[in-house]
């Protein structure tokens, strides 16, 4: 390593099914990277759980494999950025650091009885007017609720300020600063932080004040002395402890990893539109400064809080998009690796039409649904690996449709959008045709797929003056490849019936 300008910024891009890491050059392309998966832990039907200190190893090994692969000193760092799954919970001890549970996971459905009897009890009206949420297990409160009243002495330790709990860009952010046993508490105060993105996804978060709301941290049973402080996506987050990377490294910008990947896609005016498909895909529609309120079930989210200012995004979210092509690897065996699918979609035979509805924790917008379960429809004695590869993308692109239905129907300009689209999946050519195949609408692939870690490079590299401001940075955005759509309305009217039948047969089975 020789290089020691001050020229590059590491972005942490903390997922469901993996920790990754990649430096930024100056000019903010990729110049290191590192990616490690971690374990998955399902203790029961519709439990998702990960192990904090997983996440925690595999943050640090991928961050200095991707220092060492860009061969730069770490003093040549300006700043760190973290996107991360959003929704996810930690609670962890304020003196040692150490997790008192596994995380839950946003997929999570443990609490759907919870949410089930607030609802009935009339609740939601109130949670969605202050968090522009729906009442599920989806989101972190009702998580919080259950480690503290499931995990022994937990609740009393939290009212007595003994524990700290946040999502896991808080986790990263309080062991980055010196929050590790051992190393934490006695040497430098730990930073315990968040950013409005995140905050928002939690159902605990006011998103109009962008504070803590204290009738929803009582109607959820939550300390307000267990949270972080909410500050904005690009905010001072503290530094880096030294002895992790050897230098001590601004923290300049944290972001939900949905919100950062429309950071990195330059959305940020009224009416743009990203997807990301990742291990769910999510959708958000730019609304600008104005709140947009769904009267289709879909989610209004804080886009961003820059230099205090707020803007606010319509969002879909579906659970399973790269999750299901995971399934057809662990769960069925029939490809070795996610590439595989592709290549064996476009091998199907076309004549059969294979409907997979991956409910598999459940179905998220515009449904809702948390006890619906997977099923697939359409099996003949002529169906085989290839087929069911293709009904695992099609349905991601499926789903896709639903959600931008939804919002068209909220209000949302829809006609003529073109979508910009980001997350390992958009590498498939096929997958990204019949997108736009389906949705009758453009898709635009950029020449940068890591647009979450982009944007949570953007943040803390323009907070630290490397990178242009906003205007700048969206001027700069380009296409790599559009898909334009091919077929005619006949052929999507076809499958998006037999789609829909699909999804009303899954929901009454269940």
């Amino acid at each position: 390593m020789t290089d020691t300008r001050i020229g590059y910024v590491l972005a942490i891009d903390q997922g469901t099914t993996s920790s990754r890491a990649l430096v930024f050059d100056a000019a903010m392309q990729i110049v290191g990277i590192g990616q490690e998966e971690f374990p998955q832990h399902f203790p029961a039907d519709g439990w998702v759980e990960h192990n904090a200190e997983d996440i925690w190893s595999s943050t640090m090994r991928v961050c200095r494999a991707a220092i060492a692969d860009a061969s730069i000193e770490p003093s040549a760092i300006a700043a760190l950025g973290i996107a991360n799954q959003r929704e996810t919970i930690v609670i962890w001890d304020r003196e040692t650091g150490k997790p008192i549970h596994n995380a839950l996971v946003w997929q999570d459905r443990r609490t759907s009885s919870v949410c089930a009897r607030l609802r009935s009890d009339g609740c939601e009206p109130l949670v969605t007017t202050k968090t522009g949420l729906l009442l599920d297990p989806y989101f972190s409160a009702t998580k919080v609720a259950w480690l503290l009243d499931n995990v022994e002495g937990a609740r009393a330790a939290a009212e007595a300020g003994r524990l700290a709990c946040g999502t896991i860009d808080s986790f990263l952010l309080w062991r980055l600063t010196g929050g590790m046993s051992g190393n934490g508490a006695e040497a430098r105060r730990p930073v315990h932080a968040t950013d409005a993105t995140n905050a928002s996804r939690t159902m605990l978060c006011d998103i109009e004040r962008g504070v803590w709301d204290d009738e929803l941290l009582s109607l959820f049973g939550v300390p307000a002395s267990l949270l972080p402080d909410v500050r904005d996506c690009n905010a001072d987050f503290g530094v880096t402890d030294p002895a992790l990377f050897g230098a001590s490294i601004p923290i300049r910008g944290i972001a939900g990893d949905q919100q950062a990947a429309a950071i990195g896609q330059a959305c940020f005016e009224s009416g743009m539109i990203k997807s990301t498909y990742g291990t769910g895909c999510f959708m958000l529609a730019h609304t600008g400064e104005k709140r947009l309120r769904s009267d289709n079930r879909l989610l209004t989210t804080i886009a961003a809080r820059l230099d205090g200012v707020t803007t606010y995004a319509l969002e879909g979210s579906i659970f399973m998009a790269g999750a299901t092509v995971q399934w057809l690897r662990d769960g069925l065996g029939i490809i070795a690796q996610a590439g595989e699918a592709t290549a064996q979609a476009a091998e199907a035979d076309d004549t059969q039409q294979v409907y997979l509805v991956p409910a598999f924790t459940g179905l998220g917008a515009p449904y809702w649904d948390a006890e619906a379960r997977g099923a697939i429809f359409g099996l003949t004695r002529a169906t085989g690996p290839a087929e069911l590869s293709r009904a695992a993308l099609e349905a991601v692109c499926y789903q896709t449709r639903d959600l931008l239905d939804a919002m068209a129907a909220d209000g949302v300009d829809v006609a003529g959008a073109t979508l910009r689209v980001d997350g390992g999946m958009v590498a498939s050519d096929w997958t990204m045709q019949f997108l736009a195949d389906i949705l009758e609408a453009p898709i635009d692939r950029p020449p940068v797929l890591e647009t979450t870690a982009l944007g949570a490079a953007w943040l803390a590299g323009a907070k630290a003056g490397l990178y242009p401001d906003q205007r700048a940075f969206a001027k700069a955005w380009t296409s790599e490849t559009q898909f334009a759509p091919r077929r005619d309305a006949a052929w999507r009217d076809a499958r998006l019936a037999g789609w829909r039948d699909a999804v009303a047969r899954t929901r009454t089975a269940t």
